[in-house]
């Protein structure tokens, strides 16, 4: 079966699963998973499932994506902090949706192979910055210091405080929160008065890795 008609089915099985957002639907359709995987893992790029990726990575289950994107209530005009480019499937997910994408990345290695796909599909809203997903994306790095919508794909032992404050009042955050293994998905709403927090399921991520202990 060709990669088209296997893009098809997924999002054929994503919409069986309950993703009803036409905008979610649309970027499942447009982007190509199979770019995103390993060589040896193209054959198997559309299985509603975790695939391997370099440094010992994983790029996430399609389902538990779209999810998380839903969740989030994505707007046009939306500027995404992404916690996590990994193989930079997600990423260009999110910039087929919103108006710009920051994305951070711990991993060297991943950020510029990923840069590299991304750049050459022709995505030119996607910012790149290699450092600790925890501290966010900081002030020496523009564009932007808060954001619309943050999601976050590993998993925290707490929502960290450096990102909750580079969240927009009235933004939204996706985050897992919970020990290795098994997570709690969360969507954390900053309101005026503080923190709204709302269980969305369980799910399985990496675990988010601090660097620096004053971040926590």
């Amino acid at each position: 079966m060709r990669f088209e008609d296997q893009r098809i089915r997924l999002v054929n099985e994503l919409k069986l699963e309950g993703i009803t957002s036409p905008v979610v639907l649309n970027a499942f359709a447009k982007v190509p998973r199979e770019y995103y995987v390993l060589p040896e893992y193209r054959d198997y790029a559309y299985q509603n499932r975790p695939l391997p990726i370099k440094e010992g990575q994983t790029i996430s289950q399609p389902l538990m994506i779209a999810i998380m994107l839903q969740l989030l209530d994505l707007q046009p005009t939306d500027i995404v902090l992404e916690i996590g480019t990994g193989s930079g499937y997600q990423s260009a997910l999110l910039a087929e949706i919103v108006k710009e994408v920051c994305t951070v990345e711990r991993l060297e290695t991943l950020s510029l192979n990923a840069q590299k796909i991304l750049r050459n599909a022709g995505y030119n809203n996607i910012y790149f910055r290699i450092g600790d997903g925890y501290s966010g994306w900081q002030k020496a790095y523009p564009p932007h210091k808060e954001f619309d919508k943050i999601l976050v794909s590993a998993a925290a032992r707490e929502v960290p405080k450096h990102l909750v404050e580079q969240l927009k009042t009235g933004g939204k955050m996706a985050i897992p929160i919970g020990k290795t293994g098994f997570q709690i998905l969360y969507i954390v709403t900053k309101t005026e008065d503080g923190l709204d927090i709302a269980e969305a399921g369980g799910c399985s991520f990496v675990p988010l890795v601090c660097d620096d202990k004053t971040l926590r």
